[in-house]
């Protein structure tokens, strides 16, 4: 399996499309730039949308549907928003073999439908918050595609809220930049920077854009999800007001925030390895496999009588396992398929075990002998395996923790900016006081991008590395996806 996977070190953009392929995640569509998610890919999206929507509605919020198409005239009320979106669009003009009255867009975002409905639906502050998020795809014109990580056409989770007031909306906005953060880290591993977003790479209409900013295996930062603060700019560009305590018309102040199958890229090139994936249990759509080993026929209906009584009780302790008794399949076959589809554990048993009446554990984060635990015992197998995967779990956590941290990069000056974003790369943490031209001038000349200022950084001084201007603002670069 492994040989049909290039290594990391040799070309890590072909290794992510190889453990894609070979992992049996997704396939190029018959249109340009779309993908199709095979079974396997979606059932790790299924997980990214089951750990965030239970997150959602345990912060009050609830979903809902709006339509595909929207008219090009709603766009055009934010004009920010349309000519931040404007390269992007794909737009209807003839259904049904006529020529439309009005174009329809094939939404990018849906913040201008969603806003005219609440202009609808808001009437009161008896009728806010009202916290709204839809499960949908979008269609964006991309010109440069990788699968998963920026696709013409993707899935995502879009919340839209309205609020009373501002210091609300910006409440609203943080928190769920918090939620966002606390998935990524306890569900999917992955340590991840909250910041807020530079004039240049905010959202096109927002007043303010936070982002999780995430660290793959190569160095390069993901966007992994973000949160608007909107203002009253979609208020009043769809006149979504309200009446006050006072019987005053105010405007709404209104938010949105979103995670797309971007994530499922982020668990790809976060934790994989030179044999393939590597899934943290709490998102892996099979956490245990069972592989039964035997040699002669005589040996084969003991080993599976024992695989048979450890997967049902595994499977009715609510662990997501699989036993693997293809015939037409060697174990070291069956050994090499799973690690590199990424199942955090494997489950041994030939007919030693069955007369110790024990198995053998491996971890797939941990390869070869040093990741195996022999003679566990089947009396206490579910104890032991939710150890385990307990254990998968935060050893993946602390890996790419440790990772991130020894590839953050304080730089001085842009001589060294330039030199060590050529030769380690990692993020560039800098002393930031430059202009958007600056950092137009900058991601031109080095194809680095200011990914966010972070949210915890100390309140200490210094001077910018490009203006050499006083300073108490961070930033970090990088190269990203």
């Amino acid at each position: 399996m492994a040989e049909k996977i290039t290594p990391r070190s040799v070309d890590y953009s072909r290794w992510y499309l190889d453990v894609i392929r070979e992992a049996e995640l997704a396939e190029s569509s018959p249109v340009r730039g779309c993908m199709v998610i095979r079974p396997y890919g979606y059932r790790i999206w299924e997980a990214v949308q089951g750990g965030l929507d239970r997150r959602f509605k345990d912060t009050g919020h609830e979903n809902a549907y709006f339509p595909l198409f929207i008219p090009e005239s709603f766009l055009r009320k934010e004009a920010e928003h349309v000519e931040g979106f404007a390269p992007e669009l794909a737009v209807v003009t003839i259904g049904g073999g006529k020529k439309l009255e009005e174009p329809l867009v094939v939404r990018p975002t849906s913040e201008t439908i969603i806003g005219h409905m609440y202009s609808k639906w808001v009437q009161s502050y008896r009728d806010l918050p009202l916290l709204i998020n839809q499960w949908a795809n979008v269609v964006r014109w991309e010109m440069r595609t990788r699968p998963f990580l920026r696709t013409m056409e993707f899935l995502w989770q879009e919340e839209h809220t309205a609020h009373a007031t501002s210091e609300e909306a910006v409440e609203e906005t943080l928190r769920m930049l918090d939620v966002y953060a606390d998935f990524a880290i306890n569900d999917a591993a992955i340590p991840v920077i909250k910041g807020v977003k530079s004039e240049k790479e905010k959202f096109a209409g927002a007043v303010n854009s936070y982002s999780i900013e995430a660290m793959m295996g190569n160095g390069w930062a993901l966007q992994a999800g973000t949160s608007h603060y909107l203002g009253d700019n979609f208020s009043r560009a769809f006149e979504i007001t309200y009446l006050d305590r006072d019987n005053e018309t105010r405007y709404c102040h209104t938010t949105s925030w979103g995670v797309s199958t971007r994530m499922v890229g982020a668990i790809i090139m976060a934790h994989g390895d030179d044999h393939g994936l590597r899934l943290p249990p709490r998102i892996a759509p099979i956490q245990v496999v069972i592989v039964p080993i035997w040699r002669k026929e005589k040996e084969k209906s003991v080993v599976l009588e024992l695989a048979d009584q450890v997967n049902n009780a595994l499977r009715d302790a609510g662990i997501r396992v699989r036993l693997d008794a293809r015939e037409d399949q060697t174990p070291g076959f069956k050994f090499n398929d799973w690690e590199m589809r990424g199942v955090p554990v494997r489950v041994e048993i030939g007919p030693r075990d069955v007369k110790s009446n024990s198995v053998v554990l491996a971890r797939r984060d941990r390869p070869g002998r040093e990741g195996k635990q022999f003679g566990i015992p089947v009396s206490g197998i579910v104890p032991e395996v939710n150890s385990l995967l307990e254990d998968v779990q935060q050893s993946l956590l602390a890996e790419a923790t440790n990772f991130r941290e020894a590839n953050i990069r304080p730089v001085a000056d842009y001589a060294q900016f330039k030199s060590v974003l050529k030769d380690q790369g990692g993020f560039l943490r800098v002393y930031w006081a430059g202009s958007r031209e600056d950092e137009e001038r900058i991601q031109e000349e080095t194809k680095a991008t200011l990914r966010c200022l972070p949210m915890d950084c100390p309140d200490d001084e210094g001077e910018c590395f490009y203006t050499g201007k006083r300073t108490n603002r961070i930033a970090i670069f990088a190269r990203a996806y």
